[in-house]
């Protein structure tokens, strides 16, 4: 067995490595202050942002349900990875060669970690495939993508290949890179024959396109019939894996996710091609749930991207075909919307044309106007449900009023209700006040209930919050100034005198935390130390703290500092280490007046003398120092 990863290569990887970009792969993240940028967090659902990251340190620290770490232990959160796993996969993000403690040749293949096995396994696949659609036997494949109007530059640019018409084309190029069946059967590669003896390619003769992780890696794939002999489903896609969940992901979410935050705006529509069509249309915002209904955990995936919180709306966009099933999922997601703070559309296309079949018949410009001619979601769910009645008889309207009125009620957002309650009114030509008493009857019971929230395959119960232990009171100036001190020394030891700080007694901080963290900074050398590479030093930090000092040093590295953007930490260091000097020379000055009474007392006038000079040469110091600082 290969040995531990050498720190030294942690390190590296460590200095090297963005914290903000790795971070903003899964989270919008925007400004919060010098040296500080935030987002929803990536652990629990909020509104208002509360996860904050500190780049420059490569630490992240969420203020709501206490999530916190380096850049290792965010991929190990959302990706379900063990550390050596983060470290490797941030390696080869940034061309580091990771070296092991036994041995000379690194881990064997074997020894990867699963979950990397699995990815690298991907990788080669979506490969295999993409060469394939090259081959002679992929024709039917590549008509079937020029017939839709996607040239070769398309296919390139969004991964799609072939997946051979034949039992162990993929088998066969796997296995002769080192993988074993067992490991491909788990990553759903391929499938097993019911007799359990043998293993044989899970798509065959198909179109394939590769279903990315938000950060880009490929963890499925999506594969379309083009085969008269084929006898299965038309589209049939990675089934349920360690590496895929169907209810989480979203196809295309790589290729949108910077355009989604950038435009604050999502658009979902119902499959790849469709996918294909609005990204090359000027709709770059598309992506495409995989095979399954809009569910809580896309909701999830979508807010964090569009930093949907109370301070700002976005705009979410579904389309829809224009046949009645199409209106049907439409409804359905009327049960979702409420999840959101953005503002929420349906776009539907009357003619019955997906995004894909509209590109070819009208051309780009129709797929842009389309998402341009969106409706609000609760408006088209409420005149679908009037569409089933005869508004021309009274009977009808009642009856419309009856099925509409609980979809009114369900509206969440008290603003938006009674306005809603008055728009129905008109659509039915009936009195307001009816209206309204007919909503307010409905008791709130929206027609479509609401789902509740689904869990991660596999994730354990969630245990209630712990309440969290009382901190220092931060209006106390003395508790103020040393948390700002210990602030700016864990997020910028650069810009700290690290001599002046090195020199504080063990007992220069009053509160029992803030002592409790100086004890562990000194025990890694102190400030001088992080010469040597600053996220290094604030790693060894970190890890020094232990399990019930570490929560208070992941938040003081990432807390904001009161500066305005810009402004650099180090006066702000210098004042309040200056103060904190002052503080410690004043109590100094006070204990060595009272053990000089003391020894006066006692008769021993020569211990007392040499205590009321010592004194005098403290209380100088601090008038000098007091002075200078004026």
């Amino acid at each position: 067995m290969p040995g531990r990863i050498r720190s030294e290569d942690v390190d590296a990887v460590r200095e090297q490595v963005r914290l903000d970009e790795v971070v903003g792969e899964y989270v919008t993240l925007k400004s919060a202050g010098a040296g500080s940028l935030k987002g929803l967090c990536p652990f629990h659902d909020e509104r208002t942002p509360s996860f904050h990251v500190r780049p420059a340190v490569g630490y992240y620290k969420c203020f709501g349900c206490e999530a916190g770490g380096d850049v290792f232990r965010f991929l190990q959160e959302m990706d379900h990875l063990t550390f050596p796993e983060a470290v490797e996969r941030l390696a080869q993000r940034v061309g580091i060669q990771l070296r092991y403690e036994e041995g000379s040749g690194g881990p064997s293949r074997q020894d990867v970690g699963v979950r990397q096995r699995m990815l690298d396994a991907h990788r080669v696949a979506a490969e295999f495939f993409v060469e394939q659609l090259a081959s002679p036997g992929a024709g039917v494949a590549r008509r079937f993508l020029a017939e839709r109007g996607f040239d070769r530059a398309a296919a390139q640019h969004f991964g799609a290949g072939f997946a051979p018409d034949g039992w162990d084309g993929l088998l066969k190029h796997l296995r002769a890179r080192g993988y074993r069946d067992e490991e491909l059967a788990t990553a759903g590669l391929v499938s097993r024959a019911q007799s359990g003896d043998r293993v044989y390619d899970r798509f065959r003769g198909r179109l394939v396109w590769p279903i990315r992780d938000v950060a880009g890696a490929t963890i499925g794939f999506g594969a379309r019939r083009l085969l008269e002999s084929d006898q299965g489903p038309k589209y049939l896609n990675t089934p349920q894996t360690p590496l895929y969940d169907k209810s989480t992901v979203l196809y295309g979410l790589d290729l949108a996710k910077r355009e989604i935050a950038k435009r604050r705006q999502v658009v979902f529509v119902e499959g790849y091609t469709d996918v294909m069509a609005c990204h090359l249309s000027g709709v770059p915002t598309a992506v495409a749930t995989c095979g399954t209904a809009f569910g809580p955990e896309h909701v999830r995936s979508v807010r964090r991207l569009l930093m949907d919180d109370d301070a700002f709306r976005g705009e979410v966009v579904f389309t829809f075909d224009g046949d009645e099933a199409g209106r049907k999922a439409a409804l359905r997601a009327f049960a979702e919307d409420q999840r959101f703070t953005a503002s929420t559309f349906v776009a539907v296309e009357q003619g019955g044309l997906d995004p894909c079949d509209l590109r070819l018949e009208k051309g780009p410009e129709a797929v842009a106007a389309l998402v341009a001619s969106r409706v609000p979601l609760f408006e088209f769910a409420l005149r679908s449900t009037l569409e089933r009645f005869d508004l021309a008889t009274a009977e009808g309207r009642v009856q419309a009023l009856r099925a509409a009125a609980p979809l009114v009620a369900g509206i969440k957002d008290p603003a938006l209700r009674p306005e809603y309650a008055r728009e129905l009114a008109g659509w039915l030509g009936m009195d307001v006040d009816d209206v309204r008493r007919a909503v307010t009857g409905a008791g709130g019971k929206a027609s479509a209930p609401q789902q509740p929230q689904r869990r991660r395959a596999g994730a354990p119960e969630p245990a209630p919050p712990a309440p969290r232990p009382a901190g220092p009171d931060l209006r106390d100036p003395v508790v103020r100034l040393e948390r700002e001190l210990l602030q700016a020394v864990l997020q910028a030891p650069g810009q700290v005198d690290a001599a002046r700080f090195d020199g504080l007694p063990d007992d220069a901080f009053a509160v029992p935390l803030h002592r409790a963290v100086h004890e562990v900074l000194r025990a890694v050398g102190g400030v001088a130390a992080a010469s040597g590479g600053e996220a290094a030093w604030t790693a060894r930090v970190h890890d020094t703290a232990g399990e019930s000092l570490r929560a208070s040093v992941e938040e003081l590295v990432v807390a904001p500092l009161p500066l305005r953007p810009g402004d650099p930490v180090g006066p702000l260091a210098a004042a309040a280490l200056r103060e904190l000097e002052l503080r410690v020379l004043l109590r100094s000055s006070a204990e060595v007046s009272g053990r000089a009474q003391r020894a006066e007392a006692s008769g021993d006038h020569e211990e007392a003398g040499r205590l009321w000079a010592r004194a005098m040469e403290l209380t100088a110091e601090h008038k000098r120092l007091r002075a200078a600082s004026a």
